[in-house]
Order: C-alpha cells, then structure tokens, then sequence
C-alpha cells in the first residue's frame, strides 16, 4: 500500500503521503489524504468527467484534486483552513503534472460560496456535523441560484454525518462505491457514499 501511494504522489509528481494533525481540533479533523485505491475505484465508477468541476472540502495537499485532474481531466477546486497545508497544495501545484487544471483557496468551508460551476464535492470526513451543516446550506444556496444536478461523494463517511445528510430534504441517495475489499477488517464504512441534489 505504501509503495502505490509513493508511486502515484511521483507519478503526479507531487507530495501528499502521511497524516498531519497540527492544526485539528473537535471541528476541523486532522489531514489524511484518501488513499490512491479509493481514488481509483472513484475515478473508474464514470460519475466524474471532463466536464466535472470538483470541489474538494479539506483539500489538504491537493491529492483529489490532482489525481481527479489527471485521470479523468476534471477542473477541480480544493478549499483548506490550514494555511501551512494549503501552501504545501500550491507548491505542489507548482509541480504537478495536473496542475492547469486544479485551484486551491485558503478558507473556511463554511464561509465558501460554492461557485455555480461546480457539479461535484467530495468529503473525507473533514469537519464536523456542525459545519457540515453550514456547508450544505452554502451548497444549497448555489444549488437554487443555479440549477443543476450536483453528487456529493462521502468517503469513510461518519454516523453523524450520515444522520445529518439524511435530514436535508432536498437530497437523495444515489448510490455507493464498496471499497472494503480494499483495506484489511470489512470495515462497513470503507466506501464512497453518494448523495445526489437532482
């Protein structure tokens, strides 16, 4: 597993292996970046496309944003609280190979507006429920200005935020992309969970 996140950070020539938790704390979570065989599976599911713009809460390094941009060649935007984080995205951003087509902007989810172009957003479990909450109003809001079907892809996706996504009306589940047979256990949350505002 180690040598496959290597190899995909050298093959996009870029730097995002490890774990941080400098900056967490009960509503931000640490930085984990999404292993390389779920980004897979996501790219292969054919939900994402060139026409796609991606917006990725809690970048971190950019790592969805570069992968998604190369594989598929979807624009994609990666938004990151964590000013030293973010400046390691725009350095490899300097770097990648997929870097014309990727952006990352140093902000608060919540305060984000979610531009009228994106179609996707993805979460790796990022924040809390509380500004997950926030966030979902900021996507709704966009929603409404400008119609359009937009999926929102959950990874490792908490029981909170679940409950939480359950309780927006306008949402509907979509479907899931099992990566359990990825990782050792049969942990039922290793999967992409996918919501839908049609």
């Amino acid at each position: 597993m180690t040598d496959h996140e290597h190899n995909w950070d050298a093959k996009l020539r870029i730097r995002t292996v490890g774990r941080d938790d400098a900056n967490s704390d009960q509503y931000r979570y640490l930085y984990e970046p999404t292993p390389y065989t779920v980004l897979e599976r996501l790219a292969d599911s054919g939900l994402i496309g060139e026409a796609d713009t991606v917006l990725d809460y809690g970048c971190g390094k950019g790592r969805v944003g570069f992968f998604l941009a190369h594989r598929v060649r979807a624009n994609t935007i990666g938004i990151e609280y964590d000013r030293r984080i973010c400046e390691a995205a725009w350095e490899n951003q300097s770097a990648a190979v997929s870097g014309r087509n990727t952006s990352f902007l140093l902000t608060r989810a919540e305060a984000y507006d979610v531009p009228a172009d994106v179609t996707c957003c993805y979460f790796f479990n990022p924040f809390s429920a509380e500004i997950l909450r926030k966030v979902m109003a900021r996507i709704l809001a966009s929603y409404y200005e400008t119609p359009r079907e937009i999926l929102l892809f959950f990874y490792y996706p908490s029981d909170e935020y679940i409950a939480c996504l359950m309780a927006v009306d306008e949402l509907e589940y979509f479907d899931e992309i099992e990566c359990g047979d990825l990782f050792p256990g049969n942990d039922p949350r290793e999967c992409i969970m996918i919501f839908r505002l049609p």
